[in-house]
């Protein structure tokens, strides 16, 4: 959450070299996922697109098993380090828990989309809504899985560590610093 309690303090952020190195894996990772999801397959058939929610879902939980087990999960693994880069690129130490997962979700819905989109369109590919949906379910649990605890981490080691120039001590304000002027 954001610190109200002291306005005049700005919310402490993720240096610039980090949110650098993360917005460079976002983009490095869609660029990846991207390739694998959308090169053309030789294939001599395919299925008819999938537009029924959790479907193939039902399909993968009928056939059962290691076969079964690994339909779902490459459904749910190749978007979830997007709970983790999305965050990570945007940079902010202290945010509440749910708009974060529900920004992180959105995005993920519609990078997800726009690739099951364009992978429609790719030699070999069909569309399956629930790729859409597996994916955003990845990135939703890869998110709280690995944000919330790494945010209060950093937020608590940012409260310990003094201001720079400080050597030490805190810097008080007279009055609370709050521009409070004398009676």
């Amino acid at each position: 959450m954001t610190d109200q309690a002291n306005p005049s303090q700005p919310a402490p952020e993720v240096s610039p070299r980090l949110r650098l190195l993360g917005a460079l894996l976002l983009a490095g990772y869609l660029g990846l996922i991207g390739w694998l999801i959308l090169r053309p397959l030789a294939v001599g058939w395919t299925y008819p697109a999938n537009l029924t929610p959790f479907a193939s879902v039902r399909d993968a939980f009928t056939v059962g098993g290691t076969t079964g087990a690994l339909q779902l999960a490459s459904g749910l693994l190749p978007l979830a380090p997007l709970g983790i880069l999305l965050p990570l690129a945007g940079g902010r130490v202290r945010a509440a828990w749910l708009p974060s997962l529900l920004r992180t979700a959105g995005g993920s819905a519609l990078i997800a989309t726009a690739l099951e989109i364009l992978k429609g369109w790719a030699p070999g590919h069909v569309l399956n809504v629930d790729n859409i949906v597996l994916g955003v379910l990845g990135v939703t649990a890869c998110h709280l899985a690995v944000v919330p605890a790494v945010r209060a981490r950093l937020a608590g080691r940012s409260r310990r560590r003094p201001e720079r120039g400080t050597r030490g001590f805190e810097l008080h304000t007279p009055l609370g610093g709050l521009g409070a002027q004398r009676r």
